[in-house]
């Protein structure tokens, strides 16, 4: 197959000047009203995105593996020319948002994700907060391998996905025209995806389009100034205590829990689910983002309402 850039190491000096920039413009006009930039907190997001690279190299070693055998088992294949890549690119979106949405509706996946979210600021170092356990992915691109892809191919869009995003974690840019809201994930979009207030809560999936949301009823458009965050703030900048705490917890609970059932729904059940005999006594998880507990159509019955 024809060789394929690394798109995010090309992409790196437009990260840091785009980062420069935004750091220069809240100092040449502050907004008292937004997350803006804290030094402690900008530092932890580039620790955890430069330890995500370290540790994606070890993850990668078992997945190539995976995807390469189930590559040689598939009969089908898909040649890389220009229109077939942005299918491709189309196709991993797709299945993108899905990875997203689980990681947000089972907590031993959201035990992995919660790290992009435990960041109460909302910049362009957001974006470089990124998880150290990013093998719960892997299995959601198993059907495009299994459908023709390359593997190289497959980790090319995903890259170009992750570069794409890194735009939308800023307070500066307001709302773009209508057409563009209406098909791609803008800032407007994620800045509702990365707050904790009830009718934000997981919203907003979409890694390059924000139809798939438009289409499965996760979508919500930002009517109020978010607050970012987790429902429960983890008040930390210790790197190995943002990767890891929702695991510590999970553990905790799984170790407390009185029958296999509540284990079992501790593990793979939303983030802010309870025991029905604790649900009206207990508070929501430490991290968790609580309305996941409940089914999206309902949350969005909810809003409409």
């Amino acid at each position: 197959m024809p060789h394929l850039p690394d798109v995010v190491l090309w992409s790196i000096p437009a990260f840091v000047l785009l980062t420069a920039v935004e750091v220069v413009s809240y100092r040449l006009r502050p907004d008292e009203d937004a997350a803006g930039y804290e030094t402690k907190d900008a530092a932890t997001s580039v620790a955890m995105g430069l330890g995500s690279v370290f540790f994606d190299i070890l993850w990668k070693i078992p997945i190539v593996a995976i995807y390469s055998a189930v590559y040689e088992l598939t009969p089908l294949r898909v040649p890389v020319l220009w229109w077939t890549l942005l299918l491709m690119l189309l196709a991993q979106d797709f299945f993108y948002y899905w990875s997203h949405r689980g990681h947000h509706v089972i907590r031993v996946l959201w035990a992995c994700h919660v790290v992009h979210h435990s960041s109460e600021k909302f910049n362009f170092t957001t974006a470089l907060r990124q998880p150290w356990t990013t093998w719960t992915v892997w299995p959601f691109y198993v059907p495009l391998v299994a459908l023709g892809v390359h593997p190289a191919a497959v980790g090319f869009c995903a890259s170009t996905n992750l570069v794409y995003q890194f735009w939308v974690h800023t307070e500066r840019v307001g709302k773009l025209p209508r057409p563009i809201e209406y098909v791609f994930n803008t800032p407007s979009h994620h800045r509702v995806h990365h707050a904790s207030q009830g009718g934000y809560l997981d919203r907003n999936f979409g890694g390059i389009l924000i139809v798939w949301d438009r289409l499965f009823r996760s979508f919500v458009p930002e009517t109020e100034r978010p607050v970012y965050g987790l429902t429960k703030n983890i008040a930390t900048y210790n790197p190995l205590r943002v990767a890891t705490h929702e695991y510590a917890a999970i553990a905790r609970d799984v170790a407390a829990a009185d029958s296999w059932r509540e284990r079992l729904g501790r593990v793979f059940r939303g983030p802010g689910w309870q025991p029905r005999s604790a649900s009206a006594e207990v508070a929501p998880l430490a991290g968790a983002r609580s309305a996941a507990a409940r089914p999206l159509d309902a949350q969005v019955e909810e809003h409409v309402a």
